[in-house]
């Protein structure tokens, strides 16, 4: 059975679309990072993967403690855990990226999914799969899984549980 380690930044919140990311978040107050909106489909991606993994996914996201509060009342606000099932008690955050690294550990995550490479890059010989999220300035690595959007993570979800069964 999977473990998912998943992304905030970039990934649930604010892509890369066209080449730009939507920053807005991080840098305005906290009335205005509510407005932020989902990824296009991230809470039907993110159902989908809590459900095939029997709860197992965990949302794992570096950041400071200001952002961290913001990042709560936004899932909060945009009701993520109701919409997704997701556990509120499965957030986890770190003050530096490859702390990521000693959350994957202890959850023991069979996946991450994550839109920095450098980040994947520290779960090497840890994780088995490495999913490379959004739009990125150099093809993907071979040790990765490069997924454009989340319909794309949920094409490769249903992939990997096919060939399980």
């Amino acid at each position: 059975m999977h473990r998912i380690g998943i992304d905030i930044g970039r990934v649930i919140i604010g892509p890369v679309i066209g080449g730009r990311a939507d920053t807005s978040f991080l840098g305005c107050g906290q009335e205005e990072a509510m407005r932020t909106p989902p990824a296009p489909g991230a809470f039907a991606g993110v159902a989908d993967l809590v459900a095939r993994t029997g709860g197992n996914a965990w949302l794992v996201s570096k950041c400071g403690p200001g952002v961290q509060a913001k990042t709560r009342a936004w899932l909060a606000h945009h009701r993520f855990w109701d919409q997704t099932g997701m556990d509120p008690s499965h957030l986890r955050f770190c003050l530096a990226r490859p702390d990521k690294a000693v959350h994957a550990r202890k959850l023991r995550l069979t996946v991450m999914i994550d839109d920095r490479l450098d980040v994947l890059e520290h779960l090497r010989g840890l994780v088995e799969h490495k999913l490379l999220f959004g739009e990125q300035k150099r093809p993907a690595p071979p040790w990765t899984t490069h997924v454009l959007d989340w319909a794309a993570v949920r094409e490769w979800a249903a992939r990997q549980w096919a060939s399980a069964a």
